[in-house]
């Protein structure tokens, strides 16, 4: 019975480290592992949405104000990327955060992450005019707070927004968006009345189909990678793919968010194959932000990019290239 549980242990141990080794990394701790691995807390690293280890000078201070403050007479404005997007009474753009859930109303953002976004109190907050009033709500949170919800989703503003108009949070982490009047995510909102041309609004009426990571095609690219939102994927020239080590650290990361991990069956048109070397497998960063990968290459998404279809990392500083299907960098445009 010992030699048979030894042999076991050996084979689940050669197993593991067959994954980790799949992309050159020589310790499990902080190299790769296993597709659709848990995310991190919230979703979102280290929850200040811009992949930082540490929060921005002055977030503390700027979100604990914002928190505080209530929303009043909400307005709905139009924003030329975005249609029209919620904001508070001070013209505050309010967001809405995929890792939550609208039904039943739940929001996932606490501590630092409730430090980047502060939940919108749901005290004093009316409807803007033409807003359908009926679907303002609110949800308890963990601490006993009351939050505002517009059809089901929990509102909060952004700390790095500092005027009225601001929108720096939108696609952060792929994960936070401007709220629509409608509660919908408001880039989604602008594709589907028409704004931009037909493939955009294409790409933004199906972008709550999409599965994890798919591909589109696109008109100067050809085959791109796309993620959960539609929004194009794009890898980093001075990363390493063996061993596979992310070089965007800090604002790299604010401005090119990682690509969160994705189980290989909520794919379609990827290739996910491992063949010993090179595969489809998690990067662990030592940051703490799991990033998945494509041939071990790491994947990033760009926050110039708004909307759907949006191409606006192809080429930047020479080293920035939307992602082809086995992972190779499209060097076109």
């Amino acid at each position: 019975m010992k030699t048979s549980w030894r042999s076991a242990s050996l084979v689940a141990v050669a197993a593991a480290l067959a994954l980790t080794t799949a992309c050159g990394s020589d310790t499990p701790d902080t190299g790769s592992q296993n597709v659709g691995a848990a995310p991190a807390a919230n979703g979102v690293g280290n929850d200040y949405g811009a992949g930082t280890s540490t929060p921005t000078p002055g977030a503390d201070q700027a979100g604990a104000g914002a928190q505080a403050q209530t929303a009043g007479q909400l307005a709905v404005k139009k924003n030329k990327a975005l249609g029209e997007v919620v904001t508070d009474s001070a013209g505050m753009t309010l967001y809405r955060f995929d890792k939550d859930t609208a039904s039943p109303p739940k929001s996932n953002c606490d501590g630092d992450c409730a430090t980047a976004w502060p939940p919108v109190p749901a005290s004093d907050a009316t409807a803007a005019a033409g807003m359908d009033k009926t679907l303002l709500g609110e949800v308890t949170r963990a601490d006993g707070t009351k939050q505002l919800t517009l059809d089901g989703w929990p509102l909060y503003r952004y700390a790095k927004d500092t005027k009225a108009g601001d929108t720096k949070g939108q696609g952060v982490q792929g994960t936070w968006y401007a709220s629509a009047p409608s509660g919908k995510k408001a880039a989604a909102d602008a594709a589907e009345a028409g704004a931009g041309d037909e493939a955009e609004a294409g790409a933004g009426a199906e972008a709550g189909d999409l599965p994890g990571l798919s591909t589109r095609e696109d008109p100067e690219l050809g085959e791109v990678v796309v993620d959960k939102n539609g929004m194009t994927v794009y890898r980093f020239e001075k990363d390493v793919p063996w061993p596979m080590k992310s070089n965007c650290v800090g604002e790299c990361l604010a401005k090119w968010p990682a690509v969160e991990p994705v189980d290989a069956a909520d794919t379609k048109g990827i290739d996910n194959k491992v063949d010993g070397r090179r595969g489809y497998v998690v990067l662990n960063r030592p940051d703490g932000i799991k990033q998945q990968s494509i041939d071990c290459w790491p994947m990033y998404t760009f926050a110039g990019d708004k909307k759907p279809g949006d191409t606006n990392g192809q080429g930047v500083g020479g080293t920035w290239y939307a992602m082809a299907p086995d992972g190779s960098a499209i060097k076109k445009k």
